[in-house]
């Protein structure tokens, strides 16, 4: 489960997986970005939003949606 706490905790190279292929990935040097696995047309991709906290779960979940309703 999605915890702030336990996020701002984690050192190393790490993925915290949320939901629909969204994830937070959480860089050895404490950065923290929010990524989105996805395939299109049979290959599989990587989309970023930005990086953590500047971009909370909220608007993260949000793009996630768009990006889904835009490809449908």
């Amino acid at each position: 489960m999605f915890s702030c706490v336990a996020l701002r905790q984690q050192k190393s190279l790490t993925n915290v997986r949320i939901r629909e292929g969204l994830f937070i990935l959480i860089q050895p040097n404490g950065s923290r970005l929010w990524r989105m696995n996805y395939r299109f047309g049979g290959r599989e991709k990587l989309l970023s939003f930005g990086a953590y906290p500047k971009v909370s779960l909220a608007l993260a979940r949000d793009a996630v949606r768009n990006e889904m309703r835009a490809n449908r």
